[in-house]
C-alpha cells in the first residue's frame, strides 16, 4: 500500500507481477515438485532414533544437499528422520538441527545446492569452484554434529528412562527403500533447475538486444523460456512420479497436502512484501562501505536471514565486483577475490538458517514437522535456538575463514 501511494497503481501492479512471475512462480512450482516426488519415496527399517543413527543421518543429509539441492535434500529426508524418531517424545532438537544443516549448510559446495550459487554460476563463477567452500563445510559440520550429539544423547537417556522404547524385534536387520524409482524424477527436477541457469546465456534464447526471450504479459514482465521450460519438465516430474507410484507408500508416509498449501500461502505474501526492501538495498547496497570478507560474510547473512538469500548474494556479488579488485574470480560483474565469494556465498547459503523464512526448505521442514507430532517451536522460539547454537559458530568462522 505505501509503495502504491508513492508510485502509482500501474508500478505496483507490474512489480507484483514481475515478483509473482519471475520470483514466486518457479519458487513454489519447484518445491510442489520436491514435495510431490519425495513424498512417494519411503524409508523402513530397524533402524531406531538413536543419537549415533541421527548424527548418521543428518551427516549423510548434509552432504546430499549439495547434490540434489537443500530443498531436496529437505524433503527427502525430513520424512525418515522423523518415522525413526517417532517413539520419542523429545525430539524437536532433531528438526531444529535437521534444518541448520540440510536445509541450508549443506547446499554450500555447487550451484544445484542453493539458489544464490546458481546465480553465482550463471554470472561467470566456475561450477566447481564451490569445493573451495568444503573446509568451511566439514567444520561446521563436525561442531554442530558434536553438539547435536550431546543434546540428543541426554534427551535419548530421558526417554528410555521414562520407559519409552522404539518398537525393533530385530535390530539391525531389516531395511528397505520403496519408491526407489522416482530418484529419477529427482534428477528430472534438478536437472530442469541447471538448464533454468544455462539457458538463458544460449544465443537461441536471446533476442537481438540480448534480452532472454518470452511470453510478454504486461509492462516488462515477461515470462521467459527457460522458466517455462523448468515448470513444464518439473510438473511434469510430480505427475510421473504420481502416476508410477503405489498409493500405499503415500499413505505409509503420512503424505497430505497441508504443509505444501502452507508453504505456498506464506511465502507469496514473504516474496510480494520483500521488494521494497530489495530495491532499497539494490539502491544502496554499493554504497554502504561493505568492502571486506568479514564484512561481506555479516552483511550477506544478516539480510539472507529475513530477505530471499538469492537477491541479496547478487547485490553483494555486484558490489564487490566493482571495487576494482585485479585478483581472484573473473566474473562478468567484475573480478571478485576468492576470500570474498568465499564469505558472500558462506553468509548467503549458512544463514539462511538462522529464521524459519532464511530460506525456501526451513518452514516446509516445520509444516511437516508440526503436522507429524513433532513439537517444534514458535518463530522466535526457533531464532533463540539459531542464537544460541549457529551464532557462535558463525563468529568462529568469521575468525578462522574471513579475517
Amino acid at each position: 500500500v505505501p509503495f502504491a501511494f508513492v508510485y502509482g497503481a500501474g508500478k505496483t501492479a507490474e512489480t507484483v507481477l514481475d515478483c509473482i512471475v519471475n520470483d514466486y512462480l518457479t519458487f513454489i512450482i519447484l518445491l510442489f515438485g520436491l514435495f510431490c516426488v519425495s513424498g512417494n519415496i519411503t524409508m523402513e527399517g530397524d533402524f531406531a532414533g538413536s543419537p549415533r543413527v541421527n548424527v548418521g543421518l543428518l551427516a549423510l543429509g548434509t552432504l546430499l544437499s549439495s547434490c540434489i539441492g537443500t530443498t531436496g535434500a529437505s524433503m527427502l529426508m525430513v520424512r525418515p528422520v522423523i518415522k525413526m524418531n517417532s517413539w520419542r517424545k523429545r525430539k524437536g532438537h532433531i528438526m531444529i538441527f535437521f534444518i541448520f544443516m540440510i536445509s541450508n549448510m549443506g547446499g554450500c559446495l555447487t550451484p544445484i545446492g542453493d539458489p544464490p550459487l546458481l546465480m553465482g554460476f550463471m554470472r561467470g563463477v566456475p561450477f566447481f569452484w564451490s569445493l573451495h567452500l568444503f573446509p568451511v563445510l566439514i567444520f561446521n559440520m563436525v561442531i554442530l554434529l558434536f553438539v547435536f550429539y550431546q543434546i540428543d544423547k541426554r534427551s535419548y537417556r530421558k526417554d528410555i528412562a521414562n520407559g519409552r522404547k522404539p518398537d525393533i524385534r530385530k535390530p539391525g536387520t531389516q531395511f528397505r527403500l520403496d519408491g526407489l524409482h522416482n530418484i529419477i524424477f529427482l534428477v528430472m527436477i534438478v536437472g530442469a533447475v541447471i538448464l533454468s541457469g544455462v539457458l538463458p546465456g544460449m544465443s537461441a534464447f536471446q533476442d537481438a538486444a540480448g534480452n532472454v526471450r518470452g511470453i510478454h504479459l504486461f509492462g516488462e514482465v515477461t515470462l521467459t523460456f527457460p522458466a517455462l521450460i523448468e515448470i513444464v519438465i518439473i510438473l511434469l516430474a510430480a505427475f510421473l512420479s504420481f502416476k508410477t507410484t503405489d498409493k500405499q507408500i503415500r499413505i505409509r508416509n503420512h503424505f497430505t497436502w497441508g504443509a505444501i498449501q502452507e508453504v505456498a500461502v506464506l511465502f507469496i505474501g514473504i516474496f510480494i512484501t520483500m521488494q521494497p526492501a530489495l530495491m532499497l538495498l539494490k539502491a544502496v547496497g554499493p554504497n554502504l562501505g561493505v568492502t571486506e570478507p568479514a564484512e561481506m560474510f555479516w552483511a550477506t547473512g544478516a539480510l539472507s536471514s529475513f530477505l530471499d538469500n538469492t537477491p541479496t548474494y547478487l547485490v553483494f556479488l555486484t558490489t564487490a565486483g566493482t571495487l576494482a579488485f585485479t585478483n581472484g574470480i573473473t566474473t562478468t560483474l567484475g573480478t571478485v577475490p576468492t576470500k570474498i565469494l568465499s564469505a558472500i556465498s558462506c553468509g548467503a547459503v549458512f544463514m539462511g538458517a538462522n529464521t524459519y523464512i532464511g530460506n525456501a526448505p526451513n518452514f516446509m521442514v516445520k509444516a511437516i514437522s508440526d503436522e507429524n507430532g513433532v513439537k517444534m517451536p514458535s518463530f522466535f522460539g526457533y531464532m533463540l535456538w539459531s542464537v544460541a547454537f549457529l551464532i557462535p559458530v558463525f563468529v568462529i568462522d568469521m575468525f578462522v575463514f574471513f579475517l
